[in-house]
């Protein structure tokens, strides 16, 4: 299948299956505009990772660096294909970032779940929240 779309926001997380999102759009639209959107968590006592950053003085700052490793993982990815990618970083829920930022895009691709045992259990709560809310036409890759 062939998407057809000019601008396309790549959501990606550490996992396997947002890197194979990634590689599905490079692949599968070479000329598209492609902007890779990392979504970290707001601080509050609920959401793990996220806690650390209510201890940072530069919110904005920290909240780069959180993203740094799964950006660069998204660039090296983008450059084994050959291609060069936007990256953006995001901040609050996941779905709530994707779907708030879709509206600048032709097209919004996803991956399934992440790689923990709630996100699998929960298949792919995100991509769900995703694909039943965007303004613009959602491709899930497994």
């Amino acid at each position: 299948m062939k998407l057809m779309a000019d601008r396309i926001l790549v959501a990606m997380d550490d996992s396997e299956m947002a890197a194979t999102a990634l590689q599905y759009a490079l692949d599968t639209v070479p000329d598209a505009d492609i902007t890779v959107l990392h979504v970290v968590g707001e601080p509050s006592p609920w959401m793990g990772e996220a806690m650390g950053l209510a201890m940072e003085d530069d919110l904005e700052s920290a909240k780069e660096t959180h993203a740094e490793t799964v950006l660069d993982r998204a660039r090296e990815i983008a450059a084994d294909h050959g291609r060069e990618i936007e990256t953006d970083v995001g901040m609050g829920s996941p779905a709530k970032a994707i779907v708030n930022r879709a509206a600048d895009f032709d097209q919004v691709v996803i991956g399934t779940h992440g790689e923990s045992l709630v996100d699998r259990l929960l298949i792919g709560n995100v991509a769900e929240k995703v694909f039943r809310r965007s303004p613009v036409p959602v491709t899930i890759v497994r």
